[in-house]
């Protein structure tokens, strides 16, 4: 089986299928045996069971992670 994704608090979550709002992205906000997850579309918060966050997820990222690499570059 693939690798599984380490998931903490704060992290930006991709999932399968989109929220009605259009977006795919959400935040984590609490980590257990269930998830509480934020919409970053329109901040709506939902619980998911782990399995199911585990088994929709198509991407992880740190909230700060985006491109440290541009920050570095100075012309």
């Amino acid at each position: 089986m693939g690798e599984r994704l380490k998931f903490e608090v704060g992290d930006i979550v991709k999932l399968k299928k989109p929220h009605p709002c259009g977006s795919r992205e959400w935040k984590i906000l609490r980590v257990g045996a269930d998830f509480r997850l934020e919409c970053l579309g329109c901040g709506h918060q939902v619980m998911m069971a782990r399995p199911l966050v585990e088994k929709s997820a198509r991407g992880l990222r740190k909230p700060g992670g985006d491109s440290p690499e541009s920050e570095k570059k100075q012309p």
